[in-house]
């Protein structure tokens, strides 16, 4: 059975090591490392992780993740790649549940904050198992957009929308939908039909959740 999350995080741990803690990522104002340190809070430490979501958690959340983002680079990138077996985001069980799509979506963060970057041909089995989470993320991040809103991935399927009103589609690779529905509008290739002012609100649109 492939393991997508896995193979995800040894091509996002590689390209980490390649570039250094100090490159770009498509996450405002965060560096590899300031990525790396969300990562491994993520999975090693679940009371600081729940500020990721919680905002009034978000604070101590944040500290947690400046203490790790201190650690020895060699350390932090280890950490990284070899998660802990006892994490509920990384045990056996869970990991490809959790881990695919994030995995996914940050191995871009980093691969698309280069100049040199080109959209990646992906297996069929990781578009299938994208899909199955970009449907459910279509539904709950544009639940309250205020259009009739059609998330089409050719192939895999589509969902329908927000709030209804005036009709909206979205079309793409479960790849890029996977970005543009996780608030990475701008490096997400993607086609958008319907009235410029719509349009123009879903490209600049907070999303993710």
């Amino acid at each position: 059975m492939p393991r997508y999350a896995r193979s995800e995080r040894e091509a996002l741990t590689e390209l980490m090591s390649t570039l250094g803690p100090d490159a770009p990522t498509l996450n405002e104002g965060w560096t590899i490392r300031d990525l790396a340190a969300h990562l491994v809070v993520r999975e090693r430490r679940p009371d600081a992780a729940a500020g990721i979501v919680v905002p009034p958690l978000h604070g101590y959340g944040e500290r947690v993740r400046r203490q790790a983002a201190a650690l020895d680079w060699t350390e932090l990138l280890g950490q990284v790649r070899r998660p802990p077996l006892w994490s509920p985001m990384s045990n056996p069980l869970a990991d490809e549940l959790t881990n695919t799509l994030e995995f996914f979506i940050h191995h871009e963060d980093v691969r698309r904050a280069r100049t040199d970057w080109q959209p990646r041909e992906l297996p069929v089995g990781l578009e299938q198992a994208l899909w199955r989470r970009v449907s459910m993320l279509g539904r709950l991040a544009l639940r309250r957009f205020p259009a009739q809103l059609l998330v089409q991935a050719p192939g895999h399927g589509e969902v329908t929308t927000g709030r209804g009103g005036e009709p909206l589609r979205l079309v793409g690779t479960p790849g890029e939908l996977a970005l543009f529905l996780s608030g990475r509008q701008r490096a997400a290739r993607v086609q958008l039909d319907g009235g410029p002012a719509l349009v123009d609100r879903l490209r600049t649109a907070g999303l993710g959740l």
